[in-house]
């Protein structure tokens, strides 16, 4: 998927593709073999969670990661994440150890795939501002089946237009629009309303609920989301390698997130 351009596990969609470098990530390329199971190729455990997440209160109004900031900024500079997204990446995983314990989601898995997709929402230069926002928008290309790339239609921009659109990734975890349109979900929602969303696989009731893929708040959620509806428990090796291959339908992905991953623990 999620990051949706590799794969549109949402969607019911797949593409064989290998992970682009970094910072090249907008970029999807087809190979041939990687429908193997992840399990073939990857069988370390799980990446650690990295430094545990403060306790935060979940009930309060507004941006709810704001009260990570000092956590975020003793493990920022050690780590090269800008600390906007840290606390983005903290946040889900502590939303999501409330509203499915059962998935153990770590921040450093959050953050590894924030690296390779999009260098924690640097990409080309891009900024994240203190509401989450990532300008200038970060845009993969259109995935027309051309170059090597996977062919994805946007169904709702090819409505509007009355002619064919193709999709584009969207954001620091890099949706595309079908994808972010069942998994989406902001994270300034009230909790309450905001855990019964997430407790189901189903798309958020109302468009004012499914956020931005362009906030890193909520991409990170809803990539947390996704991983967990993918993987399962995640603090098993196969729970763990289902949730990112399914992510981006790549051995070589599901290694580099690994490998980024796990450099967040030590």
């Amino acid at each position: 998927m999620m990051n949706s351009r590799y794969t549109v596990g949402a969607g019911g969609r797949q593409s064989r593709m290998t992970v682009v470098v970094l910072l090249m990530a907008v970029i999807a390329v087809a190979a041939a073999g990687c429908g193997r199971g992840p399990e073939r190729e990857v069988r370390a455990a799980p990446p650690g969670a990295g430094d545990p997440v403060p306790a935060i209160q979940l009930a309060a109004a507004g941006r709810h990661a704001g009260p990570l900031q000092d956590w975020a900024r003793g493990r920022g500079g050690k780590y090269g994440i800008p600390v906007r997204a840290l606390q983005a990446y903290g946040y889900a995983a502590v939303v999501l150890a409330k509203t499915q314990p059962g998935c153990h989601l770590g921040w450093t898995t959050l953050a590894g795939i924030a690296r390779v997709e999009s260098d924690h929402g640097r990409h080309r230069g891009a900024k994240i501002g203190t509401d989450g926002l990532v300008k200038p928008p970060i845009r993969g290309v259109a995935l027309d089946g051309t170059n090597g790339n996977a062919r994805i239609t946007d169904p709702d921009a090819s409505a509007r237009t009355g002619h064919t659109v193709y999709a584009t990734a969207a954001g620091p975890f890099q949706f595309i629009p079908d994808t972010w349109k069942r998994w989406g979900v902001r994270a300034d929602t009230d909790y309450k309303t905001l855990a019964h969303t997430l407790a189901k696989a189903t798309p958020a009731t109302s468009t004012e609920l499914t956020g931005s893929p362009d906030n890193i708040d909520d991409a990170a959620l809803a990539a947390a989301r996704y991983l967990c509806a993918s993987g399962g428990d995640l603090a098993t090796a196969r729970g763990w390698q289902k949730a990112i291959f399914a992510y981006n339908h790549s051995d070589t992905y599901v290694r580099k997130i690994h490998a980024t991953a796990t450099s967040y623990t030590k």
